[in-house]
């Protein structure tokens, strides 16, 4: 009879362990995993599946693309390369599983233990049996609610998480724009500055061969030369400032720089995007930001999870129950008992974590209301950038415009024999720098705009095309949420 018991209890804590998880080590090789992010590829058949499925539709490329390629490379197909590659967003992924993971802990109930009451063998004693055996199971009975409580401050966690990785998609975006922003106005400065260098190449060349036959002063060729010198180290920095902005355009992807190599890129939808409407600092996408940009909804949601810690310390005062039915084999006699157990809140009523979770919500407000703050005077501020900044670009327009008249004034006047060479080198050299200026004014104009776009968290370049949050890693198999 004795075994029988002795069995049931052994087979009631060995059986519960049959299912527990076990130890799967998974060690991290330095030298393999640098190999496998030296080898990530644009070209790499499986990115190009998840981008050919995940963009659903892309504005037109611009007169930039190379047409060769299938797949065109604009903002919208690097950006969900980035997304695909960005490591930022695999920390972001591993925080959501781990808030999820959290929901799991903090739902579960709590095991029962089991304990001895008393384990004894009395020698003086030989029938009916010497032994004293006291098993007893220990059972927690939490009150008030408090695995509601627990359970809901880490659901609150969760949706912080989800809107951290939007946020953090949001940022892998931003850092995509502005890269090929910069690498966009390398690229025309060079075509512009070289341009230019050639034209003070040939007005230099011209004066030189003037001031051998004594027709031009040494001062205006010294000053020429000296235009042509600083034009072609300008040349030199913006080659620089090319391969600067093709690394910064392969960091924003997350891809090793070669990756772009035979890489046809498009401007297209920074040479045209979306004008924001006159009301923008003031209208419906300013009350969107405030409201639903990600980090808004992550920081309401921590609000949400302070608010459920502290219904959680305030359940906390009043105590929990304890149950520790058992049996006793008392030298040969059967006895049942039954240890109800709870603390006396004697001393105190936990008024210290009450206390503290009462300043960690207020915390947690004061953090929201500074951030609706900041919002506020970041939509403010970039949306009067912007408007400066284009009022900029449209004083250039029409110099540029004005010199481009003049240039055709000039060029009617030179077929007609009424004035040199040099005279026409000197406006078309004009024209180049007044392309400059007005180039200079848009890639300022287009940065305000990525910066609006940013306060907002609403697309401009490329409007049409949504911005996906992936909570699972797009370069692993699919696994099942919770």
């Amino acid at each position: 009879m004795r075994c029988a018991r002795f069995s049931v209890i052994v087979a009631c804590v060995v059986t519960p362990l049959l299912g527990c998880a076990t130890y799967k080590p998974a060690p991290i090789s330095p030298a393999i995993n640098a190999a496998a992010i030296d080898a990530r590829s644009l070209n790499s058949l499986r990115l190009r599946e998840f981008i050919k499925a995940a963009a659903a539709s892309d504005p037109e490329p611009g007169p930039d693309a190379q047409r060769g390629s299938e797949l065109p490379w604009t903002l919208t197909t690097l950006t969900l390369a980035a997304l695909y590659y960005h490591p930022d967003l695999d920390i972001a992924r591993s925080k959501l599983a781990e808030a999820r993971a959290g929901v799991i802990t903090a739902a579960q109930v709590p095991n029962p233990s089991l304990s001895f009451e008393e384990l004894s063998y009395n020698t003086s004693i030989a029938t009916p049996s010497p032994w004293v055996v006291a098993p007893a199971i220990n059972f927690l009975i939490e009150t008030f609610g408090k695995r509601e409580d627990r359970t809901a401050q880490a659901r609150h966690w969760v949706q912080a998480a989800r809107d951290d990785l939007a946020t953090a998609s949001w940022q892998v975006r931003r850092g995509v724009r502005n890269a090929l922003i910069n690498l966009w106005a390398a690229r025309r400065q060079r075509t512009m500055l070289r341009q230019r260098l050639d034209l003070e190449n040939q007005l230099v060349m011209l004066l030189e061969h003037r001031l051998a036959a004594g027709e031009a002063s040494a001062l205006d060729v010294a000053r020429e030369r000296i235009n042509r010198d600083r034009i072609s180290l300008a040349v030199r920095n913006a080659e620089r400032g090319r391969v600067e902005a093709r690394t910064e355009l392969a960091a924003a992807i997350g891809i090793p720089v070669p990756a772009l190599d035979g890489i046809a890129l498009s401007f297209g939808v920074l040479q045209r995007p979306a004008r924001p409407k006159a009301d923008v600092a003031t209208g419906a996408l300013r009350r969107e930001a405030l409201v639903d940009r990600s980090d808004v909804q992550s920081l309401l949601a921590g609000y949400a999870a302070a608010e459920s810690a502290l219904a959680l310390q305030i359940a906390n005062q009043y105590p929990n129950i304890r149950l520790s039915p058992g049996y006793i084999y008392d030298q040969g006699q059967n006895k049942y008992m039954l240890l109800p157990a709870a603390a006396l809140p004697v001393f105190n009523q936990n008024q210290g974590p009450i206390a503290e979770a009462m300043a960690r919500r207020a915390a947690a407000a004061a953090r929201f209301t500074a951030l609706q703050t900041r919002i506020i005077d970041q939509v403010d501020g970039t949306a009067a950038s912007y408007r400066a900044a284009t009022q900029t670009l449209d004083t250039a327009t029409a110099l540029l415009t004005g010199e481009e008249n003049r240039e055709r004034r000039i060029l009617r006047s030179f077929g007609a024999g009424a004035v040199d060479r040099p005279t026409l080198l000197t406006a078309e050299i004009e024209r180049v720098v007044a392309e400059q200026s007005r180039f200079a004014a848009m890639i300022q104009q287009r940065q305000a705009l990525g910066a609006l776009e940013d306060a907002l968290q609403h697309p401009f370049f490329a409007p049409t095309a949504a911005l996906p949050v992936l909570q699972t890693n797009p370069r692993r198999p699919a696994e099942p949420s919770s």
